[in-house]
């Protein structure tokens, strides 16, 4: 099987980061929910911007490591 092209091991290492970030981000936007008593309904919408800012940040970087790796060959 071929070599897998630099833009294939970007794209895996971001859906990989940004997979790992999202599950953090929910639970610990889940944890911040609870632990500041954040009313109702909001706590969703606080839910779902962390674990969209999380996922996004970390997808962002896996990326960018994945980037900086595949110019090397060992």
């Amino acid at each position: 099987m071929a070599r897998d092209s630099c833009l294939a091991r970007v794209g895996a290492g971001v859906a990989v980061g940004g997979a790992i970030g999202g599950a953090v981000g929910a639970v610990y936007g889940t944890y911040e929910a609870i632990r500041y008593k954040v009313p109702g309904m909001m706590k969703i919408r606080y839910v779902g911007q962390t674990t969209l800012g999380s996922a996004a940040i970390f997808g962002l970087f896996l990326g960018a490591g994945s980037l900086i790796h595949c110019g090397k060959s060992y």
